[in-house]
């Protein structure tokens, strides 16, 4: 697919996820966002209310992660965040699923984690993708983790947090688009750190990327031409 840089912008949660995240480094990466007018602003709770309050007059949405970056807290506890990063003014939340469990084969609550943090997202307006983390996944697990995300009601799933072994692989986006059909939303994250790394994404079908290199691939993309 040829994109314009404009188009390739709108496709771009522009990330600030590191532990050692100073307001600094949080203004820039909302400014960033800003002049390049990407899709979203995707930072830690903590941060929420700043940067939706920053976005306010703008088209780019906030949005946080939440059981990030383990997916291993309760439910409940995912629920109560949910709803403290909506209320701050996120328009989008990234939850991870419990990996643990899934792997274990207990699917059900895989499906009731996910399913009780979409109703507590679509309650408040926003809309949910749901971390499966592939790279500690086997093929078939990538698979029930896809299928369990579509019949939970989130928005889209999502490859990766880019805080484990690896990130996005175009093999999983494919895998994933295969499995939950051509309208659910795949979120591809982690790792896309080139203008052909993040063409080969979208081209696998990825709806959503999750980079932090934003600036430098949208830079890449200018100096093409495009």
């Amino acid at each position: 697919m040829k994109l314009s840089t404009a188009q390739l912008a709108k496709y771009m949660d522009h990330t600030m996820l590191k532990p050692d995240a100073t307001e600094a480094m949080i203004d820039q990466t909302i400014q960033e966002a800003i002049k390049y007018n990407t899709a979203s602003v995707c930072v830690n709770p903590y941060w929420v209310k700043k940067v939706s309050a920053a976005l306010a007059e703008t088209t780019v949405n906030p949005c946080a992660v939440i059981g990030f970056p383990l997916g291993a807290n309760a439910t409940s506890i995912k629920v109560a965040e949910t709803n403290q990063v909506i209320d701050d003014g996120a328009t989008e939340v990234d939850m991870v699923i419990n990996i643990g469990e899934l792997k274990a084969g207990h699917d059900e609550v895989v499906a009731a984690d996910i399913q009780a943090v979409a109703e507590a997202t679509h309650a408040k307006g926003a809309l949910l993708k749901v971390i499966i983390e592939n790279c500690l996944l086997t093929d078939d697990e990538k698979v029930r983790a896809c299928q369990l995300t579509v019949q939970a009601g989130a928005d889209f799933v999502k490859t990766s947090t880019g805080f484990s072994k690896w990130g996005a692989k175009v093999e999983d986006v494919k895998l994933m688009r295969q499995t939950v059909g051509p309208d659910f939303k795949i979120k591809a994250a982690g790792g896309i750190h080139s203008l052909a790394e993040a063409e080969a994404m979208i081209d696998a079908e990825a709806d959503r990327l999750g980079v932090s290199a934003s600036v430098a691939i949208l830079k890449e993309s200018l100096a093409a031409g495009k």
